[in-house]
């Protein structure tokens, strides 16, 4: 049984109760019974307007799916029939956001973006730190930099790798910060002349940059400066120079790195990329969210026999060209991604019920970044008295107008002006997708981000599409018309919603954290369809992502799609069905073993371990960043395939425990890992990742948390109150 402690109609887990009560109100200037009334009120309000919004979702897809049971896809019949259930909307009028009080980090710079679970205070740490990384460290540690050719990694520094590292970082100060005359690569001294920067070439000559605008400051003295600032693009980089350290001895100039201004904004989060099931859970990543917002949050580590502890890094600051001081955000600007309206928690109950956990939230995060909002830490993260919260699986403009009410209602509990809380759209649900425009009109005064996620949107394709037919293989899903339309579509509409210097339009994932040099050749793709941010999986992922937005300008390529037109609706609307299924048993084969194995390697982390996101190996050992909206794809898929007969229950079931055990060696050296494969039967894991996909078709919009919830609550002994 969960102690509890009874405020009216609330009954708090005694681990939340003690949180708010001792950390979190306290120098808030609420009264804690003010607090906990006004908390019951919006929940009694609210809840039954939450619940209806999941039943309007249950009854369009089941009408979704009748309608696909009865009638073979042909595009007109479809969008009539979407049009006269009230999926698909009419279009608002043309409309600008007017969003105010919104941090330039998001308003104005574009640049790389990081997610992490913050329930682990090291990833939220490292991640709030990203804002700047040295070029030197990401390049040698990383495959963007081959080994070959006598430049492998190898245990201790490898000078032959050294040297390719700062040939590729001088290339790239030559490609974005040129010399009027000669290349950064000769240069043997960098020297401060008349608040201009000057540089001496190894023959001797002396030169500038080619566009001195890019020189903005610079550390120490003028004739021996220790830092030269550098920007461009809104992105500042920093030139260290220091001739005595082991890497600076070998310059001609005393470089001794590069410093890039990388994770401009981080994502910390509450959902997707974190197992939060019950109070004790939530508490982690709540509190740390508080540390964060009152710049006290610290990790200590143990790293090669001594311990380290991190905290926040402090703003920088440097000298500029009109004899004073600037200073620069140290730390990536942090938003913080809520849970969306689907689950509950038993963190409260009301009137035995658990309580939406969506508002919760909405009535908590606030609280939490008091320090923030009011101005009262030294160490800060919103400069406008902002909070930026990122609202994830909003289906149609009701729901979004429904976190707003929200919002507006948390706001008036917590006392905080109007429109403190702004919110990030996801555009990651396809009656989302369809009806953008309207969604934003929702949040015109609120809205500060929107992007693109692909599984998540995938899985939702999948499961609208039931029973439609079976779809094409997973790695063909973004071959499909409908791709395309929907990347450019939630550019366009932002662009055109008022979105360009004012909000964030953002691109998804590289999954893929130990593959940079892939990133680096393709993730271009992102800046160049207009995106200002775009994720990336760890620190130094952002510093390689970092030189893509050096090399294109988003501003004025966003200004350049203003004038082309969006991809057509209809295509958007066509689904990636397969017009042949003819596959061969390997074909069927080998794409089981795809997503079982993936499904596994990420349930069991979850269920067994409590880990949100993590690198899992795939069936070809390559690690790939996994959470939920991966998870998601999959067992949709493989749902789909089992609908309409591509596979069988039997040969899914062989594929689940063959991949199990393939998990379970891929594991082995695990202390922590419980097989799956010595109990199949009794394997909590195991039975949760063979229910989402024999449950699949059932679970509401294909999402993956009611049974991942269920499964980690058994392992933990939980049987309600």
């Amino acid at each position: 049984m969960t102690a509890r402690i009874q405020k009216g109609k609330l009954a708090i887990a005694k681990e939340l109760y003690d949180f708010i009560e001792n950390e979190a109100l306290p120098g808030s200037g609420l009264d804690s019974e003010t607090y906990w009334k006004n908390f019951e009120q919006v929940v009694v309000d609210l809840s039954p307007k939450n619940k209806a919004l999941l039943a309007k979702r249950e009854d369009l897809q089941a009408k979704i799916d009748e309608w696909h049971r009865n009638n073979k896809f042909e595009l007109e019949a479809y969008k009539a029939f979407l049009t006269e259930i009230g999926y698909l909307l009419p279009e608002v009028e043309d409309f600008k956001i007017s969003t105010e009080n919104v941090d330039e980090e998001i308003a104005l710079l574009a640049g790389p973006q990081l997610v992490v679970p913050v329930r682990n205070a090291r990833y939220c740490l490292n991640a709030a730190n990203a804002r700047w990384g040295s070029l030197y460290d990401a390049l040698y540690g990383f495959d963007v930099i081959p080994e070959e050719d006598g430049a492998e990694k190898g245990k201790g520094y490898n000078p032959v790798r050294g040297e390719k590292v700062i040939a590729f970082a001088k290339n790239f100060l030559n490609e974005n910060f040129p010399l009027a005359n000669g290349s950064h690569a000769d240069a043997t001294q960098y020297t401060v002349e008349h608040n201009a920067l000057v540089v001496t070439l190894k023959d001797g000559s002396t030169t500038t940059l080619a566009h001195q605008a890019q020189f903005v400051g610079y550390n120490g003295e003028a004739a021996v400066p220790t830092e030269i600032v550098f920007k461009n693009n809104g992105l500042h980089v920093i030139i260290e120079i220091d001739a005595t350290s082991p890497i600076g001895q070998t310059d001609a100039a005393g470089v001794k790195d590069l410093v890039l201004e990388a994770a401009v904004t981080t994502i910390q989060d509450l959902e997707d990329s974190i197992a939060a099931v019950d109070a004790e859970e939530k508490v982690e990543g709540y509190r740390n969210w508080l540390g964060l917002m009152r710049g006290t949050l610290e990790e200590s580590i143990e790293k090669n026999g001594k311990t380290v502890t991190r905290a926040l890094n402090k703003d920088r600051t440097h000298k500029n060209l009109i004899g004073g001081v600037t200073s620069i955000h140290g730390r990536s600007l942090m938003l913080l991604r809520n849970v969306g309206h689907l689950m509950t928690n038993p963190a409260i109950l009301v009137d035995g019920a658990e309580i939406y956990e969506g508002i919760m939230d909405a009535l908590v995060t606030p609280l939490l970044s008091f320090a923030d909002i009011k101005g009262e830490n030294e160490i800060k993260n919103s400069r406008k008295g902002s909070m930026y919260i990122v609202k994830p699986k909003m289906h149609g403009p009701e729901e979004v107008a429904f976190a707003v009410e929200l919002f507006e209602r948390a706001e008036q509990v917590l006392g905080l002006p109007a429109k403190t809380l702004k919110i990030g759209i996801m555009d990651e649900e396809r009656r989302t997708s369809v009806n953008l425009k309207n969604c934003i009109a929702q949040a015109k005064d609120r809205t500060i981000f929107i992007n693109t996620g692909f599984m998540d949107r995938t899985g939702d394709e999948i499961h609208t599409f039931m029973e439609a037919g079976p779809f094409v293989r997973k790695g063909e899903v973004k071959g499909q018309i409908w791709f395309p339309a929907y990347e450019n579509r939630n550019v366009m509409i932002g662009l055109q919603a008022g979105l360009r210097g004012k909000a964030q339009i953002g691109k998804g994932m590289w999954p893929k954290p130990d593959m940079l040099l892939d990133m680096y050749k393709t993730k271009t793709e992102h800046p160049e369809a207009g995106a200002s941010c775009a994720w990336v999986p760890s620190p130094a992922g952002a510093v390689i992502h970092a030189i893509h937005y050096h090399q294109i300008n988003v501003a004025k390529r966003q200004q350049e799609l203003l004038a082309t037109e969006a991809l057509p609706l209809d295509d958007l609307l066509t689904p990636p069905l397969a017009k042949d299924t003819n596959w061969s048993e390997d074909e069927k084969t080998k794409e089981l073993e795809n997503n079982c194995q993936g499904i596994l390697g990420y349930v069991v982390r979850w269920v067994d371990l409590g880990v949100g996101c993590s690198k899992v190996l795939d069936i070809n050992n390559v690690g790939l960043m996994e959470d939920r909206a991966t998870l998601r794809i999959s067992s949709q898929h493989v749902a789909n395939w089992l609908r309409h007969g591509i596979v069988t229950r039997a040969q899914v079931e062989e594929v689940m425990q063959r991949m199990a055990k393939i998990v379970d060696e891929q594991n082995a050296n695990d202390p922590l890992y419980t097989p799956m494969s010595n109990d199949f039967e009794n394997n909590i894991a195991f039975q949760a990742a063979s229910d989402l996909i024999f449950k699949g078709g059932q679970q509401p919009s294909g999402y993956t948390e009611p049974l991942l919830h269920a499964a980690r609550l058994k392992l933990k002994g939980y049987t309600g109150d």
